[in-house]
C-alpha cells in the first residue's frame, strides 16, 4: 500500500495520516496550507495508475461530486489527474460510518433510524436532480457526525443517469449485499437502484441484520433477485407498521413497485414522523415483474421448430374448417343471442353489485384491516391455529373469490392465530363502563380504566382504547380503557424524576394521569431514569392530562478527562496549551519545563473527540478524549518530538538514538556505497531537519550502507 504520510502533495496539502482504505484508493487526513484548513486526500494506488477502468471511475467519482452542493454530501474542494499521481480533495468528516455506528448499537432506535434515512434521502434526491446515481449506497459509504448530521461519500461507481452508459461494466458493481436485484441481473440501472439499497440500509438499521446473508457472494447476489426478506417486525414486533410498509415498499424486487423517486419516500418518511400509527395504503412485496428467465440459443431452436409444427397442423385443419364454417356461423348465432338475452336478465340482478377479492394468503392486519380499497365489505373475523402458516394469515374466505356481492355485505375470513389473540372489537367505542369489563373479561383481557373528559361522548361511556380497537392482542393483555367524564377534575401531579419508564407510568395512571411524549437526552444519571418532567410535583392538572418526561440514556452532556504530559527536560518556561478537534480549550501559566510530569484537567462532549498538546505553539502529544464517558477515557496517546538526523552513525548507534527519543518503529533496508563504509547510515525516512516534530509512532525507514558496490 502506497504511504504519503510526512510528505507534501504540490507543496500544499500535508499529508498526516491514513484515515481509510479502499479497493481502488486511500484516504488521508491532510492539512492545507493555503486554505489553513484539515481535508480529506483520496488517492489512487499506484497500481492502478496503468489501468483505464480504475483511472475513468476514479475521474468519474470527482466528476459527479463537483457537480453536487448538499450539506448531506462530501464536498469537493480540489482534484489532480496526473501521470504519476491521482488525487480527489475533499472536505474532512470528523465522525465514524454509519456501519461501525450499527454494529455499536447492534439495533438502531427506529427514531434515530427515521432521522438518518431522511439525510440520506435528501441528499440522494439532490444527486438524481443532477442526473447522477450513486449506486453503491451502503452504510459503510455514509458518515455519521457527532451531532447526526449524515454525509453520504464515495461516488466511486456513481454514473450521470442521463449519459448513453449502461453500467460501468458489464458487472454488477457494488456491494452485493446492499445492490437491487437489476443491478445483480447486470441490467440498466436508474435512480430507483439507489431506492433499493436506501431501503436494505434502513432493514439493517431497524432489525440489526442483513435481508439476505449467505458465505457466498453469488448466493447472496441470487437471494437479491429471486427471495422476499424477513419482514422487520417478525424480527421486532415493536417495529411500527408504517415504517416497515416504507422499507418494504423501497425494497420491492420491481422497479415499477418502489418508490418513484427519492423525494416520495422522503414524503412518507415526513408523514410517519407526525403520525407514527399512520399506516399506508399499500401491501407488501407485490412483484409485478417476476425474475425472467433468459433462454439460450437451444431454448430458442426448440421453440421455432414448435411454432413450425403448429403451423403445419393448422394449415392441415385449414380445409375441414372451411367446410363447417357455414354450419358453425349459425349456431353461434343463436348462441350469441341466447347470450345476449342471459347477460341483459343476468345485468339486472348484479346492478350496484361489487367482486369480492382474492383474500387468501393476505396478512388481515397488515393487508386488509383499515384499507380503504375494501371498504365495501364488512369483515367477520374468525380464528384457526396453522403452525405452518404466519399469524394473520388468512387462510379461507366466505363468499369465496369472484363472488358478487352488495356492497356493505358480510366477508367472512379465517385468520391464522397460533398465540391465542384476541380481537377488541370496535363495538366497545360507546359501550358503557360495565359493559365494557364484561366484553373484556369474556374476552380473557384485562381492563385498566382511565377517566377523560369529553364533551362529545356520554359519561361513563368508552371514549377510546390503547391498543386500539379493531385490533388483536394476545390473551391475558392489559387494554387501556378510556372514560367519558363531564367533569374537568383537577387531579395532583406526582414526582416521577427518579423512576423508571414503567414506574413513572403506574404513578401517572394511579393519579388519574397518563404518560405522554417520552424523549431520551443526554445525563449523568444512569440510562432509563427520568430526569424532567412537564408538569411539577404537586402541580393541578386537568385529570386525563398527558405529561411529557425526558429520560437519561445514560452519556453524559459532559465530562471531564486527564490528560498526563512530560514536558521537554529543557531548562527553560513554556506555555502549554490543549487544543480538543482543532479549538483551543486549554492555556497554562508560564510553566518551568525541565522533563517534569503535568497533569491538565479538560471539559467537553461527545465521543470521538482528537486533542492536541502544544509547548510554545510546538505539538508534544496528541490523543483521542471520549467525553460520553464518566470519568471521560483518554486513548491513542501519541508523543511528538523532534525526529534527530542519524545520518553518518553507525546503524545500531543510529538505532539506539532514535529509540532512546521515543521511536520505536524502524526498518533498515541494505544499499551499496562508494562514499560510506559498510554498517554506515546514508539515508533516512522522513528526512529530518533538527526541528520538524513527528509521533513517536511514526514509520522510520534507515538505508544502511553495504560498502562499495562490486
Amino acid at each position: 500500500m502506497d504511504n504519503f504520510c510526512g510528505k507534501r502533495l504540490d507543496g500544499r496539502y500535508e499529508i498526516r495520516e491514513i484515515i481509510g482504505v479502499g479497493g481502488m484508493a486511500v484516504v488521508y487526513k491532510a492539512y492545507d496550507n493555503i486554505d489553513d484548513r484539515i481535508v480529506a486526500i483520496k488517492i489512487l494506488k499506484e497500481v492502478y495508475l496503468s489501468n483505464e477502468e480504475f483511472k475513468r471511475r476514479f475521474k468519474n467519482e470527482s466528476k459527479a461530486i463537483a457537480v453536487l452542493s448538499h450539506p448531506n454530501i462530501v464536498r469537493v474542494y480540489n482534484v489532480s489527474f496526473g501521470d504519476r499521481l491521482q488525487y480527489i480533495v475533499m472536505e474532512y468528516v470528523d465522525g465514524i460510518t454509519l456501519k461501525e455506528y450499527i454494529e455499536q448499537q447492534g439495533v438502531i432506535n427506529w427514531k434515530e433510524a427515521v432521522h438518518f434515512v431522511g439525510q440520506i434521502l435528501a441528499a440522494l434526491q439532490h444527486a438524481h436532480d443532477k442526473g447522477i446515481v450513486h449506486q453503491d449506497i451502503k452504510p459503510q459509504n455514509i458518515m455519521l457526525l457527532q451531532d447526526g448530521t449524515i454525509k453520504v461519500t464515495d461516488f466511486g461507481i456513481a454514473r450521470f443517469s442521463r449519459s448513453d452508459v449502461n453500467t460501468i461494466s458489464d458487472k454488477a458493481i457494488g456491494s452485493v449485499h446492499y445492490i437491487s436485484p437489476e443491478q445483480a441481473r447486470g441490467e440498466m440501472t436508474d435512480e430507483k437502484a439507489d431506492i433499493y439499497s436506501v431501503g436494505v440500509v434502513l432493514y439493517e438499521m431497524l432489525t440489526g441484520q442483513l435481508p439476505f446473508q449467505s458465505d457466498s457472494a453469488v448466493s447472496v447476489a441470487l437471494m437479491q433477485v429471486q427471495q422476499e426478506p424477513v419482514r422487520p417486525s417478525q424480527i421486532f414486533p415493536s417495529i411500527p407498521l408504517g415504517l416497515e410498509q416504507i422499507t418494504i415498499r423501497a425494497m420491492q424486487k420491481s422497479r415499477q413497485s418502489r418508490y418513484r423517486s427519492a423525494a416520495e419516500m422522503l414524503m412518507d418518511i415526513n408523514e410517519f414522523k407526525r403520525n407514527p400509527s399512520i399506516k399506508f395504503n399499500y401491501s407488501y412485496f407485490v412483484d409485478s415483474e417476476p425474475t425472467k428467465y433468459i433462454r439460450s440459443t437451444s431454448d430458442s431452436v426448440i421453440r421455432e421448430t414448435k411454432y413450425n409444427n403448429r403451423e403445419k397442423q393448422q394449415e392441415e385443419k385449414s380445409e375441414m374448417n372451411k367446410s363447417s364454417a357455414i354450419m358453425v356461423g349459425a349456431i353461434a348465432g343463436v348462441i350469441v343471442l341466447a347470450a345476449i338475452i342471459c347477460v341483459v336478465l343476468f345485468g339486472i340482478n348484479m346492478k350496484n353489485k361489487v367482486e369480492v377479492p382474492n383474500f387468501n394468503g393476505m396478512n388481515y392486519y397488515n393487508d386488509i384491516q383499515g384499507n380503504k380499497q375494501y371498504e365495501n365489505f364488512e369483515f367477520v373475523t374468525e380464528f384457526a391455529e396453522d403452525g405452518n402458516r404466519e399469524n394473520g394469515t388468512v387462510i379461507e374466505q366466505n363468499p369465496g373469490e369472484d363472488k358478487k356481492v352488495k356492497p356493505g355485505s358480510k366477508v367472512t375470513l379465517t385468520i391464522v392465530n397460533n398465540q391465542d389473540l384476541k380481537l377488541i372489537d370496535k363495538s366497545i367505542i360507546g359501550m358503557s363502563k360495565a359493559d365494557a369489563d364484561e366484553y373484556l373479561i369474556s374476552n380473557k383481557l384485562k381492563p385498566q380504566y382511565i377517566n377523560e373528559y369529553s364533551d362529545t361522548v356520554k359519561p361513563g361511556n368508552v371514549i377510546k382504547t390503547v391498543p386500539e380497537a379493531g385490533t388483536s392482542v394476545k390473551s391475558g393483555s392489559t387494554v387501556k380503557v378510556y372514560i367519558a367524564t363531564n367533569v374537568k377534575e383537577e387531579v395532583e401531579v406526582p414526582k416521577v424524576i427518579g423512576c423508571g419508564k414503567d414506574e413513572a407510568e403506574q404513578l401517572l395512571i394511579g393519579s388519574g394521569l397518563t404518560l405522554g411524549t417520552v424523549t431520551e437526552v443526554n445525563s449523568d444519571l444512569e440510562a432509563g431514569v427520568i430526569v424532567t418532567q412537564s408538569a411539577q410535583e404537586g402541580e393541578k392538572v386537568p385529570a386525563g392530562s398527558a405529561i411529557d418526561v425526558e429520560i437519561s440514556n445514560g452519556i453524559p452532556s459532559n465530562s471531564t478527562a486527564e490528560i498526563i504530559v512530560k514536558l521537554p527536560a529543557v531548562n527553560k518556561p513554556g506555555i502549554l496549551k490543549v487544543y480538543i478537534n482543532n479549538e483551543l480549550s486549554y492555556t497554562s501559566a508560564e510553566l518551568y519545563l525541565g522533563g517534569s510530569t503535568q497533569i491538565i484537567n479538560v471539559t467537553g462532549s461527545g465521543s470521538n473527540n482528537e486533542y492536541t498538546v502544544t509547548i510554545d505553539d510546538a505539538p508534544v502529544q496528541k490523543g483521542k478524549i471520549d467525553f460520553t464517558k464518566l470519568p471521560a477515557v483518554v486513548s491513542d496517546v501519541e508523543e511528538i518530538v523532534v525526529l534527530i538526523n542519524v545520518v553518518g552513525l553507525d546503524k545500531d548507534l543510529a538505532i539506539s538514538k532514535l529509540n532512546a527519543a521515543g521511536f520505536k518503529n524502524i526498518e533498515c533496508i541494505n544499499s551499496p556505497s562508494n562514499t560510506y563504509s559498510a554498517g554506515t547510515v546514508i539515508a533516512q525516512i522522513p528526512v529530518s531537519d533538527g526541528a520538524s516534530r513527528f509521533s513517536v509512532k511514526e514509520s522510520i525507514t534507515l538505508t544502511v550502507s553495504t560498502g562499495p558496490s562490486v
